[in-house]
């Protein structure tokens, strides 16, 4: 069954409730929708990278994320004893294997690193980073979730390699646009 959405706001969440994939009424500030709001922060941070125009070599890839993304938050926005009632994807090893091999691709036109990078370069690159840095936050909440609920392991899996894969694009973006990667430098 397909969805269809006739009005943006439904006013259930007015008295800060909201409900989970499965129905359930939760508060808006428990862990779990913290942890897929910030996934979908991450996704929205990826989108302005896009705004930026990446390199073609990238820009698919950035989309496929984004949609890997969402099937990530309905991932974390279900529990997992209801997603057996529900006929969903769910984040698996095709999509850390998708990241792996994506990283390989770019690394092989890299200089391997020397030291600690700062985040940088062209524009592109910088949104690149500051995702990443969304994605390492989204990985420590989702953790934190863990402690408290049953997840998806693999969840915790794509978004460590998903801040890994965008370290490599952003270095990859600033290779093929001519910017050097900037070095940190102890003592500066």
């Amino acid at each position: 069954m397909k969805y269809r959405i006739t009005k943006v706001y439904t006013k259930q969440g007015d008295k800060g409730t909201t409900r989970l994939g499965g129905g359930q009424l939760v508060s808006k500030d428990s862990i779990r929708v913290k942890a897929y709001g910030e996934v979908d922060e991450l996704n929205s941070a990826i989108g302005i990278v896009l705004a930026f125009e990446p390199i073609p070599e990238i820009k698919d890839d950035l989309i496929k994320i984004q949609h890997e993304l969402f099937v990530l938050g309905s991932d974390l926005c279900v529990l997992e004893e209801d997603k057996s009632n529900f006929k969903m994807e769910v984040i698996s090893e095709k999509h850390v294997t998708y990241l792996e091999n994506l990283m390989d691709k770019m690394n092989e036109a890299l200089k391997p690193l020397e030291d600690f990078i700062l985040p940088g370069g062209c524009k592109t690159s910088a949104f690149l980073h500051q995702a990443r840095t969304i994605c390492r936050r989204a990985e420590t909440t989702v953790t934190s979730l863990t402690k408290q609920e049953n997840i998806n392991a693999t969840v915790i899996k794509y978004l460590n390699r998903l801040s890994d894969a965008l370290f490599v694009l952003a270095r990859y973006q600033n290779f093929k646009t001519g910017f050097e990667d900037i070095y940190w430098t102890k003592g500066a």
